[in-house]
């Protein structure tokens, strides 16, 4: 099992990007069952703020219904998650918060892996990152 991270989520959905092509195959191999993937709430709660904060609320609307097509089932976040998030920001002074509780999501729930464009999960010893089409 792995987690995507919002970012591939939303090259996907986006305009032209060279990440777009990877993102949208990643996204089509965890609908046909290909590979064992899902979200946590976190997740969606960037998408909902990403697309508010630059005014495309109906472009969030979208694609927030699409990772829940995709994604039915989410990881919630618990106090053991923020826990641990709370340790990994201890040890990586430059992670953001956001960033930390993704990797403890995938720690504590003893996933294999965070598929992501981000490098700051790189930081974390014990987490292993993905990047489509890598």
């Amino acid at each position: 099992m792995i987690l995507i991270d919002s970012n591939v989520i939303m090259y996907a959905a986006g305009a032209e990007h060279p990440h777009k092509l990877a993102s949208v195959a990643m996204l089509r191999r965890v609908g046909v069952g290909e590979v064992e993937a899902t979200i946590d709430a976190e997740v969606l709660q960037e998408i909902l703020h990403r697309y508010r904060a630059i005014g495309r609320w109906k472009d969030g609307r979208r694609v927030y219904d699409l990772a829940r097509q995709v994604f039915p089932e989410v990881v919630p976040i618990t106090a053991a998650i923020l826990d641990r998030a709370r340790a990994i920001l201890d040890t990586n002074s430059r992670m953001m918060a956001r960033d930390a509780l993704h990797a403890a999501v995938v720690i504590t729930e003893g996933m294999d892996a965070i598929c992501s464009y981000d490098r700051d999960f790189d930081r974390v010893a014990s987490l292993t990152r993905i990047q489509p089409g890598a």
